[in-house]
């Protein structure tokens, strides 16, 4: 961590120390390879014993040329909007993927960052809405004297923040027919925004948002939980973690609810419509109902039927059965990182919500891009502002494949943030500020210049995650990464979709160790996720030599104070 985003809690001092650094300012590749490891059952990243391959050995981000989206099983209409879209190759994860998703199966798709995720998970559900349309229109015409209509089906797509539910419409609205106009009606539910007045094909959200929409509404929520028969959750390891994790647990155990009762109704009463209401015994059960279940619970599955009388299963017992049900929803998780080595961490969750699902997983996981290279600078307190400034003059100097210069330089605080942003200012360098500090309306502007404009963009890990921004050239570590999630996602904004980028480190006696964890597990070729440690001593020791840094320049600043 550099000193003047270690002292961030302090503006003051921060400023002051800047004052004095300004002071000083003014006076190969041949060829790639990438597996893609395709699984029938759940297994730990990293452990995978089969891989497939390009057969020609060369790009390691589109497919062969011999394969195209029909050969993927997406219909002709969809193939010919992706061809318009400028989309005329899937790429090795999109190919791997759609397969799976078509067929109906719950899948999780967790490949690296810029290996065309979103398009992975759009494509094959945009074909599968597309066809139930015409499929019902066409059931609806042939019925429409008995006056009766398909249930509608709709794709649910959850995502962290707003900016990603934005880009999701986006990308999905890009998708268009013959006429011009998108293949499907896709709407964002976030912030502000109030329930859609015409019922769109998909609706892409935030936990938050969606829960505020339906909860104080039971109408509502009854009928949009039995419509929804698809549901993405988009950055999965992060909405299943810290406060995203009660709601989206929630959302899950109401999806899952519903299906129960249709399976119940189903096989108790198969000609007579099903109700999906909630009654408020029912969200109890959903409220206290545990994520991490209990091994007793496959035991508890047998011994329900023996509670059966007469044909009707009591209330309590059927919400007991957890997995014995007939299903009619998908679910489908893609994240760019997904640790697995814990009890409670997101993939470890997914292998015990989801036994069944197929994984779909990049061999650059968790793994250094070979599209990337890499620059590691340390720095002292005296020279860290000279070589920040070095380095982004470097990323001007380095043009991308559109002409443009677009450099993102990370730090880890809003503070933090702000002072690199002077510093910039005063060598002469404009530059755009992206943090939880500005308003959506801010950020959203500043990503729109920054894509169309280029130009360098100071940032915090608010842009570091799912923004896709093509044709960034470089990426800055002002501040050096504090998690392995952080510094993945902070190098995969650049080189993405097959491009080439460049990413400069710069960091301090404090975080040597770790960086050289880092730069040992690139080496190996093994995943980032081994240099950042799980191990207590590990963890103590670095938090040993940061707390002696720390009190090594406070009585440097004393010192200098005295002197």
């Amino acid at each position: 961590m550099l000193p003047f985003c270690k002292l961030s809690a302090s503006p003051p001092r921060l400023l002051s120390q800047f004052r004095h650094s300004l002071s000083l300012l003014s006076s190969s590749s041949s060829s790639f390879r990438i597996s893609l490891l395709w699984l029938s059952h759940p297994r730990r990243f990293g452990t995978a014993t089969t891989a497939a391959y390009r057969k020609d050995g060369g790009d390691t981000f589109f497919t062969e040329e011999s394969v195209s989206w029909t050969s993927l099983g997406v219909s002709d209409k969809v193939s010919q909007a992706l061809y318009n879209a400028g989309l005329g190759q899937p790429s090795l994860v999109q190919a791997a993927s759609i397969p799976s998703i078509l067929s109906g199966k719950d899948a999780v798709v967790a490949a690296e960052t810029g290996s065309g995720k979103t398009h992975s998970f759009l494509v094959p559900l945009i074909d599968k809405l597309c066809n139930a349309n015409e499929h019902d229109e066409s059931a609806n015409v042939a019925s429409s004297d008995q006056r009766v209509s398909q249930p509608r089906k709709i794709s649910l797509v959850l995502c962290p923040n707003v900016t990603l539910a934005d880009q999701v419409v986006r990308m999905a609205n890009g998708l268009c027919g013959e006429n011009g106009e998108p293949l499907l009606s896709v709407v964002s539910l976030c912030g502000r925004q109030g329930w859609p007045v015409n019922e769109p094909d998909i609706i892409v959200s935030t936990p938050a948002a969606l829960l505020n929409n339906i909860d104080p509404k039971n109408f509502r929520r009854t009928d949009f939980i039995r419509s929804v028969k698809y549901v993405v959750f988009d950055e999965a390891d992060m909405l299943l973690s810290g406060g995203y994790q009660n709601k989206v647990i929630r959302l899950i155990h109401m999806l899952r609810f519903d299906e129960k009762l249709l399976s119940r109704s189903s096989e108790e009463n198969p000609s007579e419509p099903t109700s999906s209401h909630f009654s408020s015994e029912d969200e109890d059960d959903l409220q206290t109902e545990d994520i991490f279940e209990e091994e007793g619970d496959s035991e508890k599955d047998g011994d329900v039927h023996e509670e059966v009388e007469a044909g009707h299963v009591k209330s309590l017992d059927w919400r007991r059965v957890r997995k014995v049900y007939k299903r009619s929803k998908q679910y489908i998780f893609v994240a760019a990182t997904l640790p697995a080595n814990g009890k409670r961490t997101a993939g470890a969750v997914l292998k015990k919500m989801f036994p069944e699902a197929d994984w779909v997983s990049g061999n650059y996981l968790h793994c250094h891009n070979p599209r990337l290279k890499q620059r590691w600078i340390e720095v002292t307190f005296d020279t860290q502002v000279d070589e920040l400034v070095k380095a982004v003059k470097h990323g001007i100097e380095t043009r991308s494949a559109s002409g443009q210069c677009r450099t993102m330089v990370f730090a880890n605080t809003v503070e933090a943030v702000e002072s690199v942003a002077k510093i910039l200012m005063r060598a002469g360098i404009e530059c755009y500020q992206y943090h939880k500090d500005c308003s959506l309306e801010d950020r959203a502007k500043t990503l729109v210049d920054f894509q169309e404009k280029g130009g360098i963009l100071v940032c915090t890990d608010s842009a570091a995650r799912g923004v896709d921004i093509p044709n960034v050239s470089h990426v800055i570590q002002a501040d050096f990464a504090t998690s392995a999630v952080d510094f993945i996602h902070r190098v995969g904004r650049t080189a993405r979709a097959g491009q080439y980028g460049l990413v400069t480190s710069m960091y301090t006696e404090s975080n040597r160790d770790l960086v050289a964890a880092v730069r040992r597990a690139g080496e190996l070729d093994l995943p980032v996720e081994t240099a950042f440690s799980r191990k207590r001593s590990f963890r103590n020791k670095l938090k040993k030599k940061a707390a002696l840094q720390r009190i090594k320049d406070s009585s440097s600043n004393e010192e200098s104070v005295l002197a």
